[in-house]
């Protein structure tokens, strides 16, 4: 059997995506974009059988894409996000998506924790005090977390990796997801929002999630916390909550833009963590992406069922056509 026509579409160089690529052999032939523009990615896909996605999602396959893949058969983002994709055009050409859920869990929750503790105990604000040559040993008011009650909004590998960190510590733990639990943990988010010490979002981005979180809504002082998208939160209505004191602080990894504009308002506010979308960047984390996203490709081009198909096509890979359909 030919080779399966496999094009790459993370942002990284060529010589470098071939050499993670090659464990897949003569298996398959790698290609990529002539640019990192949707003129360049539109003219690559009629060939592409396998498309191995972009995490920054400068790349995506949205309905006019798909329609330009005649070939395509299958899709592995490397990531948990998958925005950007048209999940429901890409079910309609049978194409199942598949991505990699669980794989920066530890990364995320950890970079959660931490950034709860550095707004808590006012980490950043010494430091500026100390570096100024101030001493403010009474002024700058830190709090423990023990005890803390801690809502988390999103309850998949990340969530409940979250939970377990912050429990360890001596919060109160609740969570809400879509789906509702038999959980005894689980809340209305009305709730969750309202009466949460830290409120921490860790939910994937859709048409139901956006501006899901408004920070004004939030409990007098607590602390947001979003390592999800920045769509998920009503940016204007954190500035606003920030801007007046209405929450004690916030610690974002992700924008509604990225990377955040020059004159973001966000970026003067003194309250707030700012994080370049790393919390989920660790060797550790993108060393089980890798291996995640190896094993899927391997399965797909033998036949087998790969894992994590977000679409609900079978994930079972099969061939659209066994030879150019030009011959």
């Amino acid at each position: 059997m030919s080779p399966w026509n496999l094009l790459a579409l993370p942002p990284l160089p060529e010589e470098l995506i071939r050499r993670l690529l090659a464990p897949l052999g003569d298996r398959v032939d790698v290609r990529v974009p002539a640019a990192r523009d949707r003129d360049a990615l539109l003219a690559a896909l009629p060939e592409a059988e396998i498309v191995l996605g972009d995490w920054t999602s400068t790349l995506v396959l949205d309905a006019g894409a798909v329609a330009a893949a005649s070939r395509l058969a299958f899709v592995q983002q490397p990531s948990v996000g998958v925005d950007g994709h048209d999940l429901d055009a890409l079910a309609a050409a049978g194409v199942p998506l598949a991505n990699t859920p669980g794989v920066s869990a530890v990364a995320v929750s950890e970079w959660c924790l931490a950034a709860t503790l550095s707004l808590s105990r006012k980490l950043a604000a010494a430091d500026a005090a100390v570096r100024a040559g101030e001493w403010p040993q009474q002024g700058l008011q830190p709090h423990e977390l023990r005890g803390r009650r801690v809502g988390v909004v999103g309850y998949g590998p990340i969530g409940v990796s979250c939970a377990e960190m912050f429990r360890a510590l001596g919060c109160h733990v609740t969570f809400w997801t879509r789906t509702p639990r038999e959980d005894p943990a689980f809340e209305d988010l009305e709730t969750l929002v309202s009466a949460g010490d830290v409120v921490v979002v860790v939910i994937a981005l859709s048409d139901e999630t956006r501006d899901l979180i408004d920070p004004t809504r939030m409990k007098q002082g607590a602390l947001l916390v979003n390592a999800a998208r920045g769509g998920v939160v009503n940016q204007q209505a954190l500035v606003s909550a920030l801007r007046d004191g209405h929450l004690g602080g916030a610690a974002l990894d992700v924008f509604d833009v990225e990377p955040l504009p020059a004159g973001d308002p966000l970026r003067d506010l003194p309250n707030v963590l700012l994080s370049p979308h790393v919390a989920g960047v660790t060797p550790e984390a993108t060393g089980r992406l890798l291996t995640a996203t190896l094993a899927n490709l391997t399965a797909a081009v033998e036949g087998r069922e790969v894992d994590a198909v977000l679409n609900g096509v079978s994930p079972v890979v099969r061939r659209k056509f066994t030879q150019s359909p030009s011959t």
